[in-house]
């Protein structure tokens, strides 16, 4: 059987008493105090459910005023006022919020500087008025927050009205915790807008420095914090944390490595390493603490997550001890999603303008470059006829073949300048293959998109791809220039694929030559009669960019002893 609600009744009659103890008893386990101090007593000693006040009057207002000791217990500020507004009692607590209480004063003339900010604005005449109760917040001495309710009392079942009473509670924090949520709402939103103009007109560093000034005015104005300091996962190597922003911290504790180990590297690693955050309550006690700021007492560290990956860490200090509690935790790694958030939209917009300015570099030199290689052949083959006749005519041929060269590796060196390389963490990065950097390869194919798709997939490696359409021209320039590598088709529009590689071996031995068919057709027998001449490499189109490159890398690699096996 589940046990009855417990009721304090508080009753200096003892006839009355009587009589309510045994009117109550049916429904609750009622316990009489006959004073004040045993009705404290006996709220101490156990759980008890509600009070029965009974005073000596009929008057309910005489029944709270001589309820007045029990009041006094309360944390809250309670208060009897009369009909003119006046404070006929009110009890301890009350007494502390507003300070001096002289006899006969008007309620809200205890309150220093008091300004009500609704939704009630006249509580007291609205409640005169309609007799009902009704409520309003306060602000009082522009730093406390109060709720006010005030509530009509009545003589018995009439509805003579005898006065109000005020019930007053300190609100301040769970305002604070409000308006800092709100500032923290508005912070995130403020913290990655960027207006078109300012993403037209701001580099990667202007917009990384906007975001970083906008983080310290809200940490500083909104958070209140002394020391901050905000390290990000390097996009290298992704256990280096490097600082991105740091203020009040000693010029040691910047330049500090640290890395995301539970060990070994301070707070900042722990937290990294873990995503944990971190409350260090007394920085001279805890084994985890590295020094940041020598004034610093007390810190909290947070992680710096997106979608549960860890971007970094947001470490702020205070010059006192136990300065942070759960809540600061909580607001802290609130605002931490937010300059994540802001951090991530950043890198993403770098991101996108750096996809763009690749796409544009790539569009500008695919449309430049067979234009360029004509040159290049044309002026190959004008050097082939003056050279040892007109030794200005052949320098003046030699500088436009090095000048046309030029305005390629332009290109792709402003392309990787506006890409911002190394600020953005996990964009697909090209893979390294050394032995593909800065090698000239010269493709030979009648087909245009064969052409394009080799100067596009080498190119992305670092290859200086120049392609060109027949045999000719490759005799020409290869002549006249310094190839490590030659792909050739076997199906060229002026002679077989054999006959073009015969020919570049007289001009150049050692120079190694892979002969390319598609599916596999050979029709003249090209690929076997050049296997019969020292052909290692063979590739079927359309290729595979793996395949491609395996290719590539065997044939610019040290010479075997053994063929190679053809490619597919």
């Amino acid at each position: 059987m589940a046990p009855m609600p417990k009721i304090l009744l508080f009753s200096r009659r003892q006839d009355r008493t009587s009589a309510l103890a045994e009117q109550l008893g049916g429904k609750f386990e009622v316990v009489v105090s006959d004073s004040v101090e045993s009705g404290i007593q006996r709220l101490q000693e156990g759980e008890v459910s509600g009070v029965f006040l009974c005073g000596e009057e009929t008057s309910p207002a005489s029944a709270i005023i001589q309820a007045g000791g029990l009041l006094d217990q309360l944390p809250d500020g309670y208060a009897l006022l009369d009909t003119n507004e006046r404070v006929v009692w009110c009890n301890e607590s009350l007494r502390r919020l507003a300070g001096q209480i002289g006899e006969g004063q008007r309620f809200f003339d205890l309150l220093d500087d008091c300004q009500l900010q609704g939704p009630d604005f006249t509580p007291i005449n609205t409640a005169l008025a309609t007799n009902q109760s009704t409520h309003s917040l306060m602000q009082v001495a522009g730093s406390r927050w109060l709720d006010l309710q005030i509530t009509p009392v009545f003589e018995n079942a009439s509805e003579t009205l005898l006065g109000l009473i005020a019930f007053v509670q300190d609100v301040t924090t769970e305002i604070n915790e409000r308006d800092r949520m709100k500032a923290i709402h508005q912070a995130g939103l403020e913290l990655g807008d960027l207006t078109p103009q300012e993403v037209l007109e701001m580099g990667w560093e202007e917009r990384k420095e906007l975001l970083k000034s906008k983080i310290v005015h809200f940490t500083k104005d909104l958070l209140k914090f002394e020391t901050v300091e905000i390290r990000l996962l390097d996009h290298a190597n992704k256990k280096r944390l490097v600082p991105l922003l740091v203020f009040g911290m000693e010029q040691a504790a910047v330049e500090r490595e640290l890395f995301a180990e539970a060990t070994g590297n301070g707070v900042t690693g722990y937290v990294a390493a873990t995503g944990n955050s971190y409350l260090c309550l007394d920085t001279a006690n805890d084994p985890l603490y590295l020094v940041g700021n020598p004034t610093a007492r007390s810190s909290l560290t947070v992680p710096l997550k997106r979608h549960e990956g860890i971007l970094g860490t947001f470490n702020v200090e205070s010059s006192q001890e136990n300065a942070f509690n759960e809540k600061d935790q909580e607001f802290l790694e609130l605002f931490s999603r937010e300059v994540a958030v802001a951090l991530n939209t950043l890198e993403l917009l770098v991101v996108q303008q750096s996809a763009a300015a690749t796409e544009s570099m790539s569009l500008i030199l695919n449309r430049v470059a067979q234009p360029a290689d004509d040159i290049l052949v044309d002026a190959s083959q004008l050097l082939e006829r003056f050279i040892g006749l007109d030794p200005e005519s052949t320098t003046r041929l030699q500088q436009i073949l090095q000048h046309t060269r030029q305005i390629k590796q332009l290109i792709q060196e402003v392309g990787k300048e506006i890409a911002v390389p190394g600020v953005v963490p996990d964009v697909a990065a090209v893979p390294a293959h050394p032995l593909l950097l800065n090698k000239r390869i010269l493709v030979v194919d009648n087909d245009a998109s064969v052409r394009g798709a080799a100067r596009e997939l080498l190119g992305q490696f670092g290859c200086e791809v120049e392609a060109i359409h027949c045999g000719k021209e490759a005799f020409a320039l290869v002549r006249a220039t310094h190839y490590d590598l030659a792909i050739v088709d076997i199906n060229l529009s002026d002679m077989t694929g054999f006959e073009c590689f015969r020919d570049l071996k007289q001009i150049h031995e050692n120079l190694p030559i892979i002969l390319m068919t598609g599916f596999g057709y050979d029709p003249g027998h090209s690929i076997v009669k050049a296997r019969q001449m020292g052909l290692k490499h063979a590739l079927y189109k359309p290729f595979r960019l793996d395949l491609l490159l395996a290719s590539v890398e065997s044939a610019l690699g040290p010479p075997t002893e053994s063929k190679l096996p053809v490619t597919s």
